[in-house]
């Protein structure tokens, strides 16, 4: 196996950060020993964190895993991810760009003025199981964080009438498991990483949709700003939401299959 090189340079990660990654990781046991791990890298804060904390973890965990990371590309014009490609060789993370042409079929599939959200994180996602199940991944390791949670749970209920959140592991239908080891770490956490490295990110510029004649996604951009002035109100509001995903009473609600009689 390769791993990343013992004399190339390695990010901060605050204390905080780290426990935070490591507790997830052993109390879901997302990552163990001969695992081989595939991330999705957008080039976010998200997931610039997440290859890095797995690279510090492989360096101290009392087991051996290996990981890659691979960067979907949607196919646009002067899409470009040199300098993330630039990026991951500085810090001996192993690093794909996974040319597609997302962009050309969603122009001749999606409807106008439709919501692109779904639609493109569906091609996104398929993308990046074909490249884990070609290249013998077993897992694959996805940014999402518990701010994250929190608006899929509300816009789940306000618009889908579901109760439905992220699980932290859950296995694919091409056999491997998906795992979120952020999903209980706070985006602000992420963004503090980002900005402490001085590391530049990619953000909604690199999105198809801007490119795109299509509804820009209200839904999740009003929910973060519901949250962030619930938060204002209620200082500890993401500490329940957690304890509160952690703790399901399903047989109080409306569903008789849950019911205990």
């Amino acid at each position: 196996m390769r791993y990343a090189k013992p004399d190339h340079p390695v990010a901060k990660l605050s204390k905080k950060l780290q426990k935070c990654f490591g507790k997830t990781n052993v109390e879901y046991r997302l990552i163990g020993e001969g695992d081989r791990v595939l991330v999705g890298l957008s080039g976010g804060k998200d997931s610039l964190a997440l290859v890095h904390l797995l690279s510090h973890m492989q360096r101290h965990a009392p087991f051996s895993f290996y990981f890659e990371a691979v960067t979907v590309s949607y196919g646009m014009p002067e899409e470009n991810y040199e300098a993330l490609h630039k990026h991951c060789e500085t810090y001996g993370i192993i690093h794909h760009i996974y040319e597609t042409k997302i962009f050309d079929i969603a122009q001749e599939t999606i409807r106008e003025n439709s919501s692109f959200c779904s639609y493109f994180s569906r091609m996104r996602r398929g993308a990046l199981y074909t490249f884990a199940a070609e290249n013998d991944f077993n897992k694959v390791a996805l940014g999402h964080h518990l701010d994250d949670m929190a608006e899929s749970f509300f816009m789940n209920m306000l618009y889908n009438g579901t109760l439905r959140a992220m699980a932290p592991i859950y296995r694919s239908e091409k056999g491997f498991e998906v795992i979120r080891p952020l999903i209980r770490c706070r985006e602000s956490q992420l963004r503090g990483f980002a900005q402490s490295n001085g590391f530049e990110t990619i953000g909604d510029e690199a999105c198809p949709a801007m490119r795109m004649q299509v509804k820009y996604p209200f839904a999740r951009a009003q929910t973060k700003a519901w949250l962030a002035q619930m938060e204002k109100e209620h200082p500890d509001l993401f500490k329940k939401l957690q304890s509160a995903f952690a703790h399901i009473h399903d047989d109080t609600f409306l569903d008789p299959a849950r019911w205990k009689r």
